[in-house]
């Protein structure tokens, strides 16, 4: 079977292109990830994409097809996702001590990404330099639960099909939709999970915000370090929180406004050994965390506490 016909609606230019339905979008991308159609047609529907943009019923529709390719996941507490597809490249990559910070105290914690990224520090390194788990399989990820570590996933573990879609960047350059879903993805199903998905433009961040409202999501939306899902050390972004879709004044936290008085004493260098061993000295207590980190766990543990209180049949109504 062709997505011609689908790329022939979206291929039309940034002025000319028309949007797919929510349907259409899931067939399209049902297609992609089962290796149904030629690698040309691979490529001119991430052309085409990257030139029109996804609409919210296109993302919806990208977003459930890839979501039924995931291995699921059964959380017994809620659990908090990271997704970490942006690695370091100016500043350390505080992912796996925001990881580290919220299962301290039990709250279940899974990262998924990329093992490697030639160019970026990646949170899967900066894990191993940590002797932090890398699962295989969900089992390793509920051994890693029950000992209050967070876990790593990688993408081509957690949804094979979409580490292959992703893999195109490497070829043609340039993102596709799969990049936006897999900061997306819940392989809990929606089960007391709370996502913490960012985004590094603020064009992003209104499509992300009507994306998580149309889809009754949990989680939290920020403005990320580099594009982690991480709050920038040196000045709080905004963290709007969602549940059931709906915005959280009330859980959320304002932007840091003003003039800096004073900057986090952060590592040097950026390189994974440096950045494991500076994350042990914070969370031994040696070091103090980033104001704006502590901030951004202060605010998913609340929410986290929120969440825990809503029934499991609301979550997955």
């Amino acid at each position: 079977m062709s997505i011609a016909p689908y790329i022939k609606e979206i291929g039309r230019g940034k002025e000319g292109a028309r949007s797919l339905t929510s349907e259409q979008a899931h067939d399209l991308m049902s297609q992609v990830l089962d290796g149904r159609v030629s690698d040309l047609e691979v490529g001119a529907f991430a052309m085409a994409m990257r030139i029109k943009g996804e609409s919210v019923d296109e993302l919806c529709g990208f977003f459930s097809a890839v979501q039924e390719r995931c291995i699921p996941l059964s959380p017994g507490l809620p659990a908090v996702i990271l997704p970490s597809y942006n690695g370091a490249r100016k500043l350390p990559n505080l992912t796996a001590l925001l990881a580290l910070l919220l299962a301290q105290e039990g709250t279940p914690v899974l990262v998924h990404g990329p093992a490697n990224d030639p160019g970026r520090i990646t949170t899967a390194s900066i894990f191993r330099d940590l002797g932090l788990p890398t699962a295989k399989d969900a089992r390793d990820v509920r051994n890693a639960w029950v000992r209050r570590e967070p876990v790593f996933m990688t993408t081509e573990t957690l949804c094979p099909p979409l580490a292959r879609l992703l893999d195109i960047r490497r070829v043609i350059g340039l993102r596709n939709p799969g990049h936006t879903v897999a900061k997306l993805l819940d392989p809990t199903l929606g089960t007391r999970a709370l996502r913490v998905v960012n985004h590094t433009h603020p064009e992003y961040g209104a499509a992300l915000t009507a994306f998580l409202q149309r889809s009754c999501a949990n989680a939290m939306l920020l403005r990320g370090t580099e594009g982690e899902p991480v709050a920038d050390p040196r000045r709080l972004p905004r963290l709007d929180v969602f549940l059931q879709g709906e915005l959280r004044a009330d859980l959320s936290v304002a932007a840091q406004e003003g003039v800096l008085t004073e900057l986090p004493v952060l590592p040097r260098s950026i390189d994974a050994a440096t950045t494991a061993v500076y994350i042990q000295s914070v969370v031994s207590g040696e070091k103090p965390a980033p104001g704006p980190l502590a901030r951004q766990v202060d605010c998913i543990r609340n929410t986290l506490q929120t969440l825990a209180k809503v029934p499991v049949h609301e979550l997955i109504a």
